[in-house]
């Protein structure tokens, strides 16, 4: 009778060291995030203390009074960069976890969330809304809401190019998406090459960059709604994941439709994108290089990965911001030129460090 208990045991006990080594990254990150938002949104031209950031935003969260001589530092904290930053962590961490699962759909370590073409997409209806003036009964949304439009239907024309007799198949939906992204592309240089005012141009570069320049309280619920219900339903999927990423037929062996996975994850994957884009503009590089850098420290499990990864592309675009509107102050660099000088370096050096570069595979 003991040797037939032993082994759930064993099993139990091995599943609890599991779940107390995730529990600690997570905790440990998820203290540097506080202490992260805290200090980023104290950092500017106007540099505020942690102490006092912490007193205005407890006195904005329970109703407190704030003395004349603060008021100013109490609305630069809470109407301007509390909203900015807790935008940085919430679009950080959609970019990570949508990574994880564009990579796993596709089943290519090279993938991001920008793949599929959605980010094109949503450059263009932006770019039309700066360029023509139109939307403009919805005031400042007006861009964010035909970035969004832009999004969707990019969704809609490449998931109905993917598809075909056989189903979705990996390569077809990557190279689907990598033609409709150059597609987009053009048609956005012909948009911007034809605009005639010379400031709409160069608000459109800029914001195809990525910023969160535009940040509001009013801005940051949906795309929070959007990465929240994504963290839940991925991470709710991680053992579906794990099939998916060994291929259709293991999948099937194990019966799971592959699939059916990867048009829902399609789906998700797209809106969240796009909800991210429409108030951001592009961002590369954060979906390609977090989640390597998160396996390399919990493995491959997609359950793991999807718990570390949103903490941690969160505090990374906390502090990629912070450098965005501090190095050239009080000019604004563009997150996108920041994200890709950090990582093109690391992604060179995981590719050698995988044997891919260099006289490798």
């Amino acid at each position: 009778m003991t040797a037939v208990q032993a082994p759930p045991a064993a099993a139990t006990r091995g599943a609890g060291r599991q779940r107390i080594g995730l529990l600690l990254p997570v905790a440990g990150l998820t203290v540097v995030l506080l202490g992260s938002v805290l200090v980023a949104i104290g950092i500017g031209a106007a540099s505020i203390a942690p102490e006092d950031t912490a007193r205005y935003l407890w006195a904005a969260l329970t109703g407190g009074s704030i003395g004349a001589d603060e008021a100013t530092a109490y609305q630069i904290v809470w109407q301007i960069r509390t909203p900015r930053v807790l935008l940085a962590a919430v679009v950080g961490a959609g970019l990570a976890v949508v990574g994880v699962a564009v990579q796993a759909m596709v089943r290519n370590a090279l993938a991001d969330p920008f793949v599929l073409g959605v980010s094109s997409g949503a450059s263009v209806g932006a770019v039309s809304v700066i360029v023509t003036g139109g939307l403009a009964a919805l005031g400042i949304y007006a861009v964010s809401a035909g970035a969004f439009a832009g999004a969707l239907l990019a969704s809609v024309v490449v998931y109905a190019a993917a598809a075909g007799r056989g189903g979705m198949s990996p390569l077809r939906l990557v190279l689907t998406g990598v033609a409709m992204s150059f597609g987009f592309q053009a048609l956005m240089s012909v948009i911007v090459y034809f605009a005639p005012d010379g400031e709409a141009t160069s608000t459109v570069l800029f914001w195809t960059m990525g910023s969160f320049g535009a940040a509001t309280w009013g801005s940051l619920p949906v795309v929070a709604a959007a990465v929240g219900v994504a963290v839940v339903a991925l991470r709710r999927s991680g053992r579906r994941l794990d099939v998916l990423a060994l291929g259709d037929e293991t999948a099937a062996s194990l019966g799971i439709d592959a699939g059916r996975v990867r048009r829902g994850l399609f789906l998700l994957s797209s809106v969240v994108t796009g909800a991210m884009v429409a108030v951001s503009g592009a961002i590369g590089f954060v979906g390609l290089i977090l989640p390597h850098l998160v396996r390399m420290v919990v493995g491959a499990g997609h359950a793991r990965v999807l718990a570390v990864a949103p903490l941690a592309g969160a505090i990374f675009m906390v502090w990629v911001d912070v450098a965005a509107r501090t190095v050239v102050a009080p000019r604004e660099l563009p997150l996108g030129a920041i994200t890709a000088l950090a990582g093109v370096p690391v992604f060179v050096a995981l590719l050698r460090r995988r044997g891919y570069l260099f006289g490798g595979r």
